[in-house]
């Protein structure tokens, strides 16, 4: 049930502390300061450990207190306190969320306005490079959990006064702080508009991520295909401004949220913009040569072992042979069981701590596939195969679309188990009509490869030298479509 605060601001203030002790009671971490300001009484409510006491005590306190002029009470607001932010406002509730905000409420008896004073003063980690983005030329600043900081990290980015950033409030319950950043004058209307219609949408108790937001907001809840960019790195929100893409920040999570987002945009790194172009072009073409290995080579050998054995070369056919020697479990097990394994090994080094992690990892990889090869549970080539197949995975700088390429490899084996290489083009087939099928906020998930545009060409897996790209991406209808003469 939804929490229903009073609006009215009563001019008696004992009416209004008894009010918000009753509304508040049970917190032993708001403070409640009442004092004088000559005769005319007055109270500070704040939470303790997210104000900023300094404040308080030396801009308001002492302000107010000792430095006392003959003039009237409506006039604190513009003669009497020194402080920088500061609103007036007429409704209890709005106060009311400021303080659970980390903001501090000042009421004075005789008014019906309360004054809301900016004194968020919590423990916050600090600015430090990006853990999951790595690059090697480039800012070194990531975002953190606090959304003012990251605002602030975009901005220093985007010197623009075009650049919007629409304040909003998710969470009935965690009122999460929530920015909306475009550019007003590159973004198409009718993306920002679906954007701020879907966030309108969102009725839930509580935000704490905004891995809550993407999944709220994207087009296709049933698709393992991630429909938004994630990014902790704030070069890559301003590269997607420019480009006519929406940001979305949310308060206590340092990733940022990018939509429209496209396949090809979740296989781009930094790194391929701050180097020369020729590094780019091949650092892409590595990267799409690691996808296509990934997610058809467990499925190849399991269909060519299988059902189509004559299509491999006869030295290597002896070879496999060879190597399954003595294995009880048909190729298609084999696989499972070293896919299904290697997810395992992944997983726990993701939750164990950094110090161990690597070593486990490492260590557990080696002795695990030394001991199934000698126990005769699988092949030496199947090893290799896995091995090279995890290695070319992690190559995409997504993680979400790492994990639904994963899936996908598990079909394509399953598939080939089934019918051999029949089964994978048959699967194949229908990812690739459910990825022509699926949009991002109205764009194609496949642009530009299915709106054909030779000027968008320029940025995709050839990149060109950067005077070339003259204009931003077709596909994205943008307002200014030049981003340089």
């Amino acid at each position: 049930m939804k929490e229903v605060i009073k609006d009215n601001i009563s001019k008696n203030l004992d009416e209004n502390i008894q009010y918000l002790k009753e509304l508040l009671k049970g917190n032993s971490d708001i403070v409640f300061r009442e004092f004088y300001i000559n005769d005319t009484k007055a109270l500070l409510m704040y939470i303790d450990g997210m104000g900023d006491k300094v404040l308080l005590n030396n801009f308001v306190l002492e302000t107010l207190m000792f430095n006392w002029k003959e003039l009237e009470i409506e006039e604190i607001k513009d003669k009497i306190l020194t402080v920088t932010d500061l609103k007036e406002l007429e409704k209890l509730s709005e106060g009311v969320n400021g303080v659970l905000s980390g903001d501090t409420m000042l009421l004075i008896h005789g008014m019906k306005t309360c004054y809301v004073i900016a004194s968020r003063f919590w423990p916050t980690r600090g600015v430090t490079e990006p853990s999951r983005e790595t690059v090697i030329r480039g800012g070194r600043d990531g975002f953190t959990e606090t959304i003012r900081f990251n605002t602030a990290l975009v901005r220093r980015r985007i010197r623009d006064t075009r650049l919007k950033v629409v304040p909003k409030t998710l969470g009935t319950r965690s009122k999460s702080d929530v920015a909306i950043m475009y550019i007003e004058d590159i973004a198409e209307n009718h993306i920002v508009k679906d954007v701020l219609d879907r966030m309108e949408k969102i009725d839930i108790d509580a935000v704490l991520d905004s891995g809550y937001v993407e999944q709220l907001i994207e087009d296709n809840k049933w698709s393992i295909f991630p429909q938004t960019q994630n990014t902790e790195r704030p070069d890559v929100v301003a590269a997607a401004l420019y480009e006519g893409r929406v940001a979305i920040l949310v308060d206590n999570s340092p990733f940022a949220i990018v939509v429209p987002a496209t396949l090809p945009n979740l296989f781009q790194s930094p790194d391929d913009y701050y180097q020369r172009w020729v590094y780019g072009t091949v650092l892409r073409f590595i990267r799409f040569l690691s996808l296509i290995i990934s997610i058809i080579l467990p499925g190849m050998y399991v269909a060519t072992t299988s059902f189509h054995p004559s299509i491999i070369p006869t030295q290597l056919a002896f070879f496999v042979a060879a190597s399954r020697e003595g294995v009880p479990f048909p190729a298609f097990m084999e696989a499972i069981i070293m896919e299904v394994s290697l997810a395992l090994l992944t997983e726990a080094v993701i939750r164990l701590p950094k110090a161990i992690g690597a070593t486990i990892g490492i260590v557990g990889g080696l002795i695990i596939g030394q001991a199934a090869v000698s126990a005769g549970i699988v092949s030496p080539i199947m090893i290799i195969i896995v091995s090279l197949t995890t290695i070319t995975s992690f190559t995409t700088p997504s993680y979400e679309i790492t994990s639904a390429f994963r899936i996908i490899r598990f079909l394509l084996i399953i598939s080939a188990s089934i019918m051999g290489l029949y089964g994978v083009v048959i699967c194949l087939l229908m990812v690739l009509t459910h990825l022509i099928r699926l949009k991002s906020f109205g764009v194609p998930y496949l642009s530009p490869f299915v709106n054909i545009n030779k000027k968008d060409f320029k940025d995709m897996i050839i990149r060109f030298p950067l005077r070339f790209i003259k204009e931003r991406p077709e596909y994205m209808g943008t307002k200014d479509k030049i981003r340089q003469k």
